[in-house]
């Protein structure tokens, strides 16, 4: 029995062994799967609402247009004795910049206000300061003369283009300097102009007065020479651009019983005072004055009536009836309403001297050389106007034009 026991007990251990190795084979082989429930039906899923689509990338990030920078230093009598005439100038200068920075895409220009007041010495350190400036492309300026004369070597020897709004001596386009150019003619041009028509007026007896500057001396010279060599008896007398008090000479000029005065002044509010004080000292003849007269604010305004019946000359003609310029007359009228031809002049210097930048840059390069070449190619229109310079700097066919003071306002009568 007991030997039995020990066989059943073998037998048990076969057995399981032999299930263990079964249940090692199922990796294998694999018994066929148990049947399962089928599963529950389920309902289908709630609808969603598609993706908002987004913006497809750019393939490249915009750039900006780069600007090109043109920096130019304006000169100009803001203070002292002609800063109405200075004051003037400089408001439609800042129309013009105005103008070029919104229509001239892909440029900014900058300008330099420089006070040059109306002397040579206070000039000749604002033309070195420029000169000294690398940044500083070209000028427009100086106004006087005089200043232009002290400061044309300085400016020429910096290579530094210098366009004068205003000054009209003849001798600044005939000494060879070749960075000076002036967009409106010389004072042989108005001498000549001034001259004819004083001896159209039938006047025989002309008192001629300077003010001992550039301008003034040879504006009298001319038309001095030209009244005698017409047959016209004239006497002559100078002033300082500070007198303050001209009775004595208007004593001297009612004992000459002259017909007229000319007065080659640069201090409009001088002509003025000559007006007023020939009129207290009952002296009934008109004051022919050059372009330093041409100021409303200056000449008729403050001479309170005196000047009625006067005359000035000026290098520009008055822009109001052209339609070229009305957008321009208009904005002059909100920024400086007693402005004038001195204005406009400034507005067209400053345009053409940005032109000729613009010119240059889109040439391939801007400095102070390609900016010069630049002008002297000078070839445009400004208020319908054209605009060219020959080889001494002079603007082309520029005239001058004569007005009259009638009813407290300038009226042109020549041409």
């Amino acid at each position: 029995m007991k030997r039995s026991n020990k066989l059943m007990s073998l037998f048990g251990l076969i057995v399981v062994a032999g299930l263990v190795l079964s249940a090692c084979g199922g990796a294998a082989t694999t018994a066929a799967p148990a049947p399962t429930e089928a599963p529950a039906p389920t309902q289908a899923p709630a609808p969603t609402e598609a993706p908002a689509p987004t913006a497809v990338p750019p393939t490249e990030a915009p750039t900006e247009v780069p600007i090109v920078e043109i920096k130019f230093a304006f000169l100009a009598p803001l203070t002292g004795v002609a800063a109405t005439l200075g004051q003037e100038q400089l408001a439609l200068a800042r129309l013009a910049v105005d103008d070029f920075n919104k229509n001239m895409t892909g440029y900014h220009a900058t300008m330099v206000e420089e006070d040059t007041d109306i002397t040579p010495d206070k000039a000749v350190p604002v033309c070195e300061r420029d000169a000294a400036d690398n940044t500083i492309v070209g000028v427009v300026g100086p106004s006087g003369s005089g200043q232009v004369e002290a400061c044309a070597k300085i400016l020429e020897d910096a290579g530094l283009a210098h366009v004068s709004p205003s000054a009209t001596r003849p001798s600044l386009s005939q000494a060879g300097n070749k960075t000076f150019f002036r967009v409106v003619p010389n004072d042989d041009v108005q001498g000549k102009t001034d001259a004819d028509y004083i001896l159209k007026l039938g006047v025989k007896n002309v008192y001629v007065v300077d003010d001992q500057e550039s301008y003034g001396t040879n504006l009298s010279d001319t038309v001095e020479k030209l009244l005698k060599d017409g047959g016209v008896t004239t006497a002559r007398a100078s002033v300082a651009q500070t007198d303050n008090d001209l009775s004595a000479l208007v004593t001297k000029i009612k004992a000459s019983k002259a017909e007229l005065v000319f007065f080659a002044g640069q201090v409009s509010e001088q002509g003025a005072l000559m007006a007023k004080q020939l009129k207290e000292q009952g002296v009934a003849i008109p004051v022919f004055g050059g372009d330093g007269f041409y100021s409303q604010k200056g000449y008729i305004d403050s001479a309170g009536g005196a000047t009625e019946g006067s005359y000035a000359s000026v290098f520009f003609p008055d822009i109001r009836p052209i339609a070229e310029a009305k957008s321009v007359v208009d904005a002059a009228d909100k920024a400086f309403p007693t402005w004038g031809n001195f204005g406009a002049a400034s507005y067209v210097a400053v345009t053409v001297f940005l032109e000729a930048a613009a010119n240059a840059s889109k040439a391939g390069s801007l400095d102070r050389a390609s900016v010069l070449d630049a002008l002297k190619k000078t070839d445009t229109k400004v208020f319908g106007l054209p605009i060219a310079f020959d080889d001494t700097g002079e603007v082309k066919g520029a005239s001058f034009v004569i007005s009259q003071v009638k009813g407290g306002k300038f009226v042109q009568v020549f041409p």
